[in-house]
Formats: C-alpha cells, structure tokens, sequence
C-alpha cells in the first residue's frame, strides 16, 4: 500500500491544503461549539499515548457532518496538549492533519461543501444495503477496503459502525471484519446531543444553549485471535451504547412522551 511522504497524505492529498481546510473549517465551526453551544469533551487523556497510525475511533452517528468536526477539534486541542477542551483555538494553527473518517460517497458527493469536507480526510464508502433512499443489497467494493486500511496504515480513522444517523440501528458486521482483520486499538466514542443542537447535516444551528457531549472511552480489550466478528461487533456496539439494553431506556422515554400526550389530548 502506498505510503504518506513529508509533503502529501496517505492518499495523495497535499499536506498544506488539508491543513488550510482544517483551519477554515475549524474556524467557521469553533463557534458551534464553544460559543451557541457548548460541547463537553471528557476522556481525551486516553488519546495522549496513542500510536500515530492503525487507531480506529467507533462511533455512534446524530448528523452528517457536525459529528466529524467536533472530533477534529478534540483531535487538534489533543495533538496541542489541551485534555478535554476546546477553549483555546490556537490549537488549529497545528492541526491533526492525519486523521480520515469513513463516509458514504452519495453523502460527501453532494454539493460544493460536502466535496471541501472530503479533502480534509474522508474515505468514501458505498453503502451496500442503501442508496439514494432505497434499499439495496450489492457487494462490498474491496478497493474502499483497502482504502480504509490504508488509512489505518498511515494515521487515525473514525468510522460510523450503523453507518446510519438513527438511534439504534444495527451494526454492520463490516466494521468488525476489519477490527479483526487490522487488529488496530480501537477507542470507543458515545456522542449525545448533536442531533438536538444541528440539523440532519450537522451544517444549521436548530437550537443554542444545548451542551452536546463527546465521550473518548478507553482502548477496548480485543482478543484478535479468540473473538469473531460477532463477538467483536457487540463488544463495539455495547461500548457506544447502541445495543438493545440501552434502546430500552429510549424506549421507557418514547411511552412517557406518549403518555403525556395523551394526558394533554384528553384535557382539551
């Protein structure tokens, strides 16, 4: 696989224009973040002696694209010596600039901005189960693959084990595949609030004085040699807390909204 040198990434990309996007980007989104709301970052101190290369970040996904930059802030304060903050941007001055994160090509193919997010590190994936609003069931293109792994073999990846925005969804067993294969550290990420303060793309402010979160959990433990895909995919999906046994809790609140709305129906 072909290898980053000093001037271009692992995909050929050209340092110094990544780290200009990064800044742009990262400028215009700074007040989103510290400024309309405020996101509370905590668990950063597992990123500080982590290798440079094969990390895999697992996450669960509220927007399209606000999810993603909130982590370049996290990354960038890390890579600058600030723990779980962002209060000082100075930060993206020196960014992480060898960071990608998985993304679905329909998604970053659409409009201008999307294809400027796509330069500072997306790996583009098609999905095999969905596109354009369908469903669909094709075969997993082994070139996205490699590309992942490339990713891997030259810095850190974020991935979207759902692949999806909505709440529980399942995972797909794809993103174990590659755990085991790859057998990168892999950090968990649970997000909350992302979806209540922007809109589906995470582009629009919906509602300020909301804190969204942004929780790094410590390295999972991954027998590479023992666990299945299977097993692995639940130990993930547990450590971001899209299993059933955490559905049931959203569940609880779904009927007491329901209730309530029945009880405000019947007064009227």
């Amino acid at each position: 696989m072909a290898k980053k040198n000093i001037f271009t990434d692992a995909f050929g990309t050209p340092y110094f224009l990544k780290r200009l996007i990064i800044f742009i980007l990262g400028f215009v989104s700074y007040r989103r973040f510290n400024g309309f709301n405020k996101l509370k970052i905590t668990g950063t101190e597992h990123l500080v002696d982590l290798p440079d290369s094969n990390v895999l970040f697992v996450s669960n996904h509220q927007t399209y694209f606000a999810d993603v930059a909130a982590m370049y802030h996290a990354f960038c304060a890390v890579n600058n010596g600030y723990l779980n903050t962002i209060k000082n941007p100075i930060y993206l001055l020196n960014p992480k600039i060898d960071f990608y994160y998985v993304a679905a090509e329909e998604t970053m193919n659409k409009g201008i901005l999307p294809k400027i997010f796509k330069i500072a590190g997306a790996v583009t994936v098609k999905r095999t189960w969905r596109a354009e609003g369908k469903n669909v069931n094709r075969m997993v293109d082994l070139t996205e693959v490699d590309n992942i792994m490339k990713a891997l073999d030259n810095g850190w990846v974020a991935t979207f084990p759902q692949g999806t925005t909505s709440a529980f969804a399942q995972g797909r067993r794809g993103t174990a595949k590659l755990v085991k294969n790859q057998r990168p550290i892999v950090i968990p990420i649970k997000i909350n609030g992302f979806r209540r303060a922007f809109d589906k793309k995470g582009l629009r402010v919906k509602v300020t004085g909301v804190k969204p979160t942004m929780e790094f959990k410590a390295p999972l433990d991954i027998d590479y040699d023992k666990e299945n895909a299977n097993e692995i995919l639940l130990k993930i999906m547990n450590a971001i807390e899209q299993t059933e046994d955490f559905n049931l809790l959203h569940q609880y609140d779904e009927e007491l909204k329901a209730k309530k709305l029945e009880k405000k129906d019947s007064d009227n």
